[in-house]
């Protein structure tokens, strides 16, 4: 009987504990990131009253005699699903889609959250303004070029995202050329003089015109602008002139780095031949000294400017040669314009976007996009395993594993979701249900006291 009932007490304690995790679940249904958890019973010791016999030559053997102490409870599972991903509009909050979690640091101590709720401080930093512990990831940093990028592969840092910050100024590096040089107009009299070309290339007649003119703005070390002009004109078949003009420099030259002669400037050169295949390929571009007839081509324009002894460069992609990414020749109209150069104005970030990958994109007032950081993510081997630090935080446990780190959508890590938050996946309706059963086996245990009490109460009645 004392069996019985401390067995009934045991039932009591562990239908409680199981009543204490529902409880809590049904409380962070509408928590963010919050995963739910589940209580699984295991029957304990159990004490023998009669060991088991093998069988003899008369006789069947038989089987042990155990009378079960009571239960214990087995495991307290956490239930890693994905909850469902809300809709929130805000720039800064990020939801999971699949593995993973976000890394927070308070000092150096790592937590992992699926929370995503994130804000920017004062001081630019991606923080949890719950308890400001700060989101962690890469930051861009700057290469030989001065172009921005970012190495996933380096250690985690604090991710600070820089609003209205400066970018500086950018000078044009590189020019590219497209589209089309009419190939059915005819080419200029060798005999022309500067007068007739000028005449020839900026004819009002489009069907007396054997050039074009275009132009692009560049920009110089300090932002300004200056336009690049540009004028084509036919030689002789499959072959064009281009001279060039930049607005308020001194000493422009043009140069071809080829490996037909010596690869120096031209003093005062201002103008290109590019030759094309008889389909309307490029083939080859020259100063006149050197030329290019392979692989990418290329010619290099250096420039002052008045006030500025130093001498800028940028380089004009025009195409590689035998395809017909950059210029063409073909009967058609003329289309050939510079289409891109990556100088810019210096700016002011005015907003940024975060995509799938956590990389965080700067949108700056002179239109140039950079990337500023990103996110990392988790994944452990167990994340059942791993202990929970509240805040609906995590933190490594010695049977989670380590974290590997890395960029979202990657070896096994889920995408990141701007402007979403991943909900609870507490399910009511289990909830619900399970606290039912809970509270049955609560009272049933409760039955089982009640009655080893009333048995015992008859064995002391018996010395009356």
């Amino acid at each position: 009987m004392m069996r019985s009932l401390y067995a009934g007490v045991s039932g009591l304690k562990n239908h409680q504990v199981r009543m204490d995790v529902i409880g809590n679940n049904i409380s962070n249904v509408n928590t963010h990131g919050f995963k739910t958890e589940r209580v699984t019973f295991q029957d304990m010791i159990s004490q023998e009253l009669q060991g088991a016999s093998e069988p003899k030559e008369n006789i069947g053997g038989t089987n042990p005699k155990q009378v079960g102490l009571g239960s214990l409870i087995a495991a307290i599972d956490k239930i890693m699903t994905q909850g469902s991903l809300q809709t929130t509009g805000k720039t800064t909050d990020l939801a999971i889609s699949g593995e993973g979690f976000f890394i927070v640091k308070d000092g150096d101590k790592s937590f992992y959250t699926r929370a995503g709720a994130f804000n920017i401080d004062k001081n630019g930093n991606y923080v949890n303004p719950a308890n400001g512990l700060r989101v962690q990831g890469w930051n861009a940093r700057l290469d030989d070029d001065g172009n921005k990028f970012i190495n996933s592969s380096g250690s985690i840092e604090d991710v600070v995202i820089p609003m209205y910050s400066k970018e500086p100024a950018k000078a044009t590096r590189n020019v590219d050329f497209q589209s089309n040089l009419n190939s059915a107009v005819p080419a200029v009299p060798i005999d022309a003089t500067e007068e007739d070309i000028k005449r020839f290339i900026n004819d009002p007649d489009p069907r007396q015109r054997r050039g074009h003119v275009t132009s692009i703005n560049v920009y110089d070390e300090q932002g300004n602008t200056r336009q690049l002009g540009v004028e084509f004109y036919k030689m002789r078949d499959n072959v064009w002139k281009m001279r060039f003009n930049l607005a308020e420099s001194s000493q422009l030259s043009v140069d071809v780095a080829g490996t037909g002669g010596e690869n120096t400037t031209v003093p005062g050169n201002q103008e290109l031949e590019v030759s094309f295949t008889p389909d309307g390929k490029i083939i080859a571009v020259s100063d006149g000294v050197d030329s290019q007839t392979t692989g990418k081509l290329q010619a290099k324009i250096s420039f002052r400017l008045e006030g500025n002894p130093s001498t800028q460069t940028f380089n004009l992609n025009l195409g590689e040669a035998g395809l017909v990414g950059g210029i063409t020749q073909f009967s058609s109209d003329f289309t050939t314009k510079a289409v891109k150069q990556d100088g810019y104005a210096m700016g002011y970030m005015e907003s940024f976007s975060i995509d799938n990958t956590g990389t965080v994109t700067g949108v700056f007032s002179n239109g140039v996009r950079q990337p500023l950081a990103r996110v990392a993510m988790a994944t452990f081997t167990n994340p059942m395993g791993l202990n929970k630090e509240g805040d609906t935080m995590f933190s490594f446990s010695m049977n989670s594993g380590e974290a590997n780190i890395g960029e979202a959508g990657g070896q096994g890590r889920g995408k990141i979701n701007a402007g979403l938050l991943e909900m609870s996946n507490v399910d009511l309706s289990d909830q619900f249900t399970d606290m039912i059963v809970t509270q049955r086996g609560f009272q049933a245990n409760s039955r089982t006291i009640v009655t080893s009490d009333q048995m015992i109460q008859e064995v002391l009645g018996l010395k009356r």
